[in-house]
């Protein structure tokens, strides 16, 4: 399994596929770009888009809302692209505008979670990633998203029950680079170590053991100094009897 933090570096970046890529289309002049469709703009900023071609992607979308200034899809595109650029700012007026115009559009008030977290506003993230899943409850990657949040705020029982709703919407939630969302801060090495063992946690209580032990590994690796909670905690119960728990953590010591 993949560790967590290594996926969520890459988010910002990945999340950007799944609002529509296609194949790539020849550069077309100004003239010919304002006598386009929104649909044909649409579809040549995602080209563009899927070739991190962020500057031209940036220019079709522009055109492509100037036409239908109220298509809540389009900024919320537009939005990407400048987060792509880093342009926070523009983003976020975006991804707020697609959320005016559409209030029921759970991956425009995601994105706002996005922005804020890479901002380091995470009581505003929070406050956007749950809308998000009060609009779509059964999507795995915001529960990831408001996980990461509630870590980085040290509210481990809280990050823990969302990384948990997650892996119960999608066992490989946790496991592969999500496509939705974002936590593109950079986690200080202790703070890998920490988020490993809390995941560890979470696959101990859901009865996964192997998972369990990958990321034992990980927090042992990455230098977690509370290893020996492991033969402590309720949720290991059942991970304690498995003889590959020594190997990895060697038990206490017998007084």
């Amino acid at each position: 399994m993949r560790p967590i933090w290594q996926a969520l570096i890459v988010i910002a970046i990945v999340l950007l596929a799944e609002h529509g890529a296609s194949v790539a289309v020849p550069q077309q002049p100004a003239s010919t770009m304002q006598s386009m469709s929104v649909a044909d703009l649409e579809k040549t900023a995602d080209s563009y888009r899927a070739q991190k071609n962020y500057e031209e992607a940036l220019t079709y979308f522009k055109e492509a809302v100037r036409k239908d200034p109220k298509n809540a899809h389009l900024y919320n595109k537009l939005g990407l692209v400048e987060l792509s650029l880093g342009d926070y700012a523009a983003a976020r007026s975006d991804f707020a505008r697609a959320t005016k115009l559409d209030r029921t559009y759970p991956e425009a008030w995601n994105d706002l979670g996005v922005i804020s977290y890479i901002q380091k506003k995470y009581g505003s993230a929070v406050k956007y990633f749950q809308k998000a899943i009060a609009l779509d409850e059964n999507r795995a990657s915001f529960h990831v998203n408001l996980g990461v949040t509630w870590f980085a705020r040290n509210d481990m029982e809280k990050a823990m029950r969302e990384y948990t709703r997650a892996l119960a919407i999608d066992p490989e939630a946790l496991a592969r680079n999500s496509a939705a969302g974002v936590s593109a801060q950079i986690l200080s090495r202790e703070d890998r170590a920490r988020q490993e063992y809390l995941l560890a946690k979470v696959f101990a209580k859901m009865g996964n053991v192997d998972s369990c032990l990958v990321c034992l590994k990980k927090a042992k690796e990455e230098g977690y100094t509370d290893l020996g909670n492991v033969y402590k905690d309720e949720e290991f119960s059942q991970v304690r009897q498995d003889t590959r728990l020594s190997e990895i953590i060697p038990p206490p010591a017998s007084k």
